[in-house]
């Protein structure tokens, strides 16, 4: 589910949009916004589909092998099939409800084209290969099958990944926490798991992460003079202008937070928007926005 940081990334992304857009009107924005989210979900879901997906090219190739004069016991072979957490997905009734609502499937030529390509590509590799030939047959083997065939074949499939861009620009960005939840999802299920096991919610607390990510951004937005000024005063041996734009508008989230969330350790804030510029600003942006936050502390 939906961690603060990955909330403060998404702020990011909109409000460096928003700033960075003569004339953006902020109520579009935060639309967006909350529309970047709820598409999380459907990313989430997309992936928990792909095993009945590649469950079923499993079994029609079994079938058609069936017909084979010399099909060998290794064509034959359901154990890939079989597999205990792929029942567990295909038969999930909440899997199925909330796919349906939210109009998520693989049902389209392009998609099945995809997840044709990507069942190659895992019948090819050697977990598959090694998972085939064994002869342990647990739950818990068949768990790490999955977990181990996901982490490394399946999230990390290129097409799947060009396939998820195309969709929604900001997936990409989603995809590392949306992986974590799947695995995580699996680690839910046990020996005694049915199809009313439940999967994952995007929120641990709905209303208050909303909260968080509106009263943010919105804030961000109505004290842009006062922090625009405050950052002037804390940089005043440095040119404003030559700040790069994403250090300015990650400080601006960090002062908004200090003064808008007391019930949010402030060394967690700093410490926060410290690990955020390591990835979205430059190598010198974490000493940088350290040291400004460190004097409006």
């Amino acid at each position: 589910m939906l961690n603060r940081r990955h909330l403060r990334i998404k702020a990011l992304q909109i409000l460096y949009a928003f700033f960075q857009t003569e004339g953006a009107e902020f109520h579009k924005s935060e639309t967006e916004l909350m529309k970047s989210l709820d598409k999380m979900y459907e990313l989430y879901l997309y992936f928990l589909l792909i095993f009945e997906e590649l469950h079923d090219f499993a079994a029609y190739r079994i079938e058609d092998r069936k017909e084979k004069t010399r099909a060998t016991e290794d064509d034959l072979n359901p154990k890939f099939v079989n597999n205990r957490i792929i029942t567990l997905l295909r038969t999930n009734e909440e899997l199925r409800g909330k796919s349906e609502t939210n109009r998520v499937d693989w049902r389209s030529a392009e998609k099945n084209n995809l997840i044709k390509k990507l069942f190659k590509s895992v019948v090819d590799s050697e977990l598959y290969q090694d998972y085939m030939d064994s002869e342990e047959d647990s739950f818990e083997h068949d768990l790490t099958f999955i977990s181990d065939l996901f982490r490394t074949d399946i999230a990390n499939f290129a097409l799947l990944h060009d396939f998820f861009e195309d969709d929604n620009v900001y997936w990409i960005d989603d995809i590392d926490l949306v992986c974590s939840m799947v695995l995580k999802t699996f680690r839910t299920f046990n020996e005694e798991s049915d199809q009313y096991a439940p999967i994952l919610t995007l929120y641990k607390d709905e209303m208050d992460e909303k909260d968080f990510i509106k009263t943010l951004t919105r804030s961000v937005v109505s004290d842009d003079n006062e922090n625009s000024e405050l950052i002037d005063r804390l940089t005043k041996n440095w040119d404003i202008e030559r700040i790069a734009k994403m250090d300015v508008i990650l400080l601006k989230m960090a002062l908004t937070e200090l003064k808008e969330f007391s019930s949010i350790p402030k060394k967690v804030t700093l410490n926060e928007y410290i690990e955020i510029s390591k990835f979205y600003s430059t190598p010198q942006s974490k000493v940088f926005i350290n040291g400004v936050l460190d004097k409006a502390v």
